[in-house]
């Protein structure tokens, strides 16, 4: 399995859809990346050569923001939402949906499952006639 920037991409699959198992590629930047290391998209990611795997790590690394950093930023991002009190931040805070979606139903992704509100019996009166 070929390792790009602490990342293990599968092996078996072709280099252009094996870069997107990276947080913050896609498939258009993962295009984008191997023609610029001048990497052929249909090749598979266990025939590369040690000095391509190293091409597409650095061009990474110079260019992207990618994993840890991205996944920071993106956390900061929210923090100063709510921080500020926005409208975003209030719903990140009450973990509703952000953008806009319906919760009357569905929103369950977002609210988890359904919590269930039984309604409880009424006890019988020690006469036994009603309450």
């Amino acid at each position: 399995m070929p390792r790009i920037i602490g990342i293990d991409i599968p092996k078996e699959k072709r280099i252009e859809i094996a870069l997107t198992y990276i947080y913050g590629i896609g498939r258009s930047l993962s295009n984008k990346i191997l023609n610029t290391a001048g990497i052929d998209p249909n090749k598979r990611a266990k025939d590369l050569t040690e000095e391509e795997v190293s091409r597409l790590a650095g061009i990474i690394q110079r260019e992207y923001k990618v994993e840890g950093e991205l996944r920071r930023e993106v956390s900061q991002n929210i923090k100063h939402l709510i921080d500020i009190g926005t409208y975003r931040g209030l719903r990140h805070r009450k973990g509703l949906p952000v953008r806009g979606q319906r919760t009357s139903t569905n929103a369950r992704t977002r609210k988890g499952p359904r919590k269930t509100i039984g309604v409880k019996k009424a006890k019988k009166s020690p006469t036994g006639k009603g309450k």
